[in-house]
């Protein structure tokens, strides 16, 4: 009974059956900031938050928004709490009309995803701050076109914004996020200025430039110099990045952006293992680097500038991880800002050189093998890149590949003479294990074997072996056939909750069994794919799980992640 009551009070609570994105979400303008809020237990997706020009006449900018403040199971960036976001206008006529789109997403057990939703709300044309110089000149919005994508800083100062109505944490975690992420890229260029490309180059540059034997003062300016020049070559890249990013940011979370990467990235890193070397070609090197000495701190900030084409074959692997990050996120602002750090990080050991005339330690085993230690984390990066969207036996062989490689890179197949090389060839038979381990569970998850004891436990299969794949029709045709019910499952790419039933429900041995005895099984998707059944099976949010009988009556549907009780209380009509 008490069982009984739980589930009705989860279809019944607000932020169950009965949270509508339209009246659950309030909109509000006040002093030229659009306020997007919804309320406590559910939260906003970032990829579909924009606003629009809805009204003729005149046109809207859009500046940078409150920054996400958590992610979801998919790690797509989300906002708990209300979402701020700045708009000016020029030549605005009454009443400006501004239509807001955003998709909200109930929380918890139960938990839904609401289609996007557009909200239009009319508020006069002299509320709307005039756009600033710095804004024009950003991204513009009409009727016809729009963004939501961030803008230089001085497009959303030119716009007072309201204080929160309570207090946040958000900001203080924002920030503590933004020094991680700073430091790791500092730490990334730091790792950079050791491989083969740049490391030998250094006390080489620093003759060129006359940073040696000039004193320290001199050596230290000229270096410095020097670092900005690289500084702003990085940093162009970021701002770069971070352009084509308000363009493509969605795109880049898709496979056909995901695969061409990690192939990419998967190629540089067996250029880094030293299957194959990646070169400029000689003619573009010498002109890059010119016939003569380049004196002086003009001679610097160029030389700057020109290391980053030249350590490009080796830079590129570690600093593309960077720009791809910085592409989907699209903030302008933060891509210059990381790839600065960048290059301050690659220019450390240029500093320590100018300055003190200091002899590096000379090529030789350690820097082969710091070779290959990047080379395994690029290798990671690529296997990482595609995780949720390749099958569960390919996601364990990518990470067999993974582990096995660090086995070799860290020495598990060498002799080990001396306490390190012991301790590293240790390290490297632990992960020759895993990679054993990987490879079995990667065989069992392709063909639905048990291969390890599991003390009785069913082995992990795929949760929807023999569902039937948006083919509506058929599954009503063969339900009707067999005097079955129809289980339809309503999922969306974007949504997180329809993952977490994957992962978590439908695996379920009971569940399993219960729809095989009861039902013909079919997954749709009605946002992208069958959007023609959108209507007439009445689906307002994902995931939505459908019984029907074999002439395509609703029996009794439930909204949202169930676990796998609920599910099965659910199926069983209790």
């Amino acid at each position: 009974m008490l069982k009984k009551l739980f589930l009705l009070l989860t279809l019944l609570s607000p932020l169950g059956a009965q949270f509508d994105p339209e009246k659950s979400v309030a909109v509000s303008f006040a002093k030229g900031v659009v306020t997007v809020t919804s309320p406590q237990g559910s939260h906003l997706k970032e990829s579909f938050m924009k606003v629009e020009l809805q009204s003729k006449g005149g046109k809207i900018v859009v500046g940078k928004m409150t920054p996400p403040n958590a992610k979801d199971e998919l790690g797509d960036p989300i906002w708990h709490g209300p979402v701020r976001i700045p708009v000016t206008g020029e030549g605005l006529k009454d009443p400006v009309e501004l239509a807001v789109t955003y998709q909200p997403c109930t929380e918890g057990e139960g938990g839904v995803c609401f289609p996007p939703t557009t909200k239009v709300i009319k508020v006069k044309a002299a509320d709307i701050p005039a756009a600033a110089p710095a804004a024009k000149a950003g991204v513009e919005s009409t009727k016809a076109e729009s963004s939501a994508a961030a803008l230089p800083a001085a497009a959303s100062a030119a716009v007072p914004v309201p204080p929160p109505s309570a207090p946040s944490p958000a900001p203080a975690s924002d920030q503590q996020g933004l020094l991680w992420t700073l430091l790791l890229v500092f730490l990334a260029g730091m790792g950079a200025s050791l491989t083969p490309c740049v490391y030998p180059m250094i006390p080489i540059t620093m003759a060129i430039i006359g940073a040696k034997g000039g004193g320290k003062a001199r050596g230290f300016a000229l270096s410095a110099v020097l670092v900005l020049g690289m500084a702003l070559t990085y940093t162009v890249l970021g701002v770069v990045a971070a352009k084509s990013g308000a363009a493509f940011g969605a795109f880049a979370q898709k496979p056909a952006f995901l695969i061409p990467v990690s192939i990419l990235f998967a190629l540089f890193a067996l250029s880094l293992f030293g299957a194959y070397e990646i070169a400029l070609p000689a003619g573009l090197t010498g002109k890059l680097q010119g016939s003569g000495a380049r004196k002086g701190f003009g001679g610097a900030f160029v030389m700057g500038m020109v290391l980053g084409p030249i350590s490009a074959p080796c830079v590129g692997p570690i600093i593309g991880a960077v720009l791809v990050a910085i592409a989907q996120r699209g903030d302008v602002f933060l891509g210059g800002l990381q790839l600065f750090t960048f290059a301050l990080g690659m220019g450390v050991l240029f500093l320590a050189v100018g300055t003190f005339a200091a002899a590096l330690p000379k090529s030789g085993d350690w820097l082969t093998r710091f070779k290959h230690g990047m080379g395994l984390v690029v290798l990671g990066f690529a296997a990482w890149n595609v995780r949720l969207i390749v099958p569960e036996w390919a996601n364990f062989g990518m990470w067999t590949l993974v582990t096995l490689v660090g086995a070799a890179t860290f020495g598990a197949f060498e002799a080990a003479e001396g306490f390190v090389a012991q301790w590293r060839r240790g390290f490297g038979i632990l992960l020759l294990a895993c990679g054993t381990l990987l490879g079995i569970k990667a065989v069992e998850a392709h063909l639905g074997v048990d291969l390890l004891p599991r003390g009785g436990a069913p082995a992990t299969k795929d949760p929807h072996a023999g569902w039937m794949e948006q083919d509506y029709e058929g599954a009503l045709k063969k339900a009707k056939a067999e005097g079955k019910l129809v289980l339809v499952d309503i999922y969306a790419d974007w949504c997180a909750q329809c993952k977490e039933l994957d992962e978590k429900t439908w695996p379920d041995p009971a569940v399993k069994a219960w729809i095989a005895r009861n039902a013909v099984a079919i997954r749709i998707d009605t946002d992208a794919r069958r959007k023609d059944l959108a209507g007439p099976l009445q689906v307002r949010s994902y995931p939505s799980v459908i019984l029907l009988d074999g002439d395509g009556k609703e029996v009794r549907r439930i909204l949202g992640f169930q676990k796998p009780e609920a599910m099965l209380a659910f199926l069983q009509g209790k």
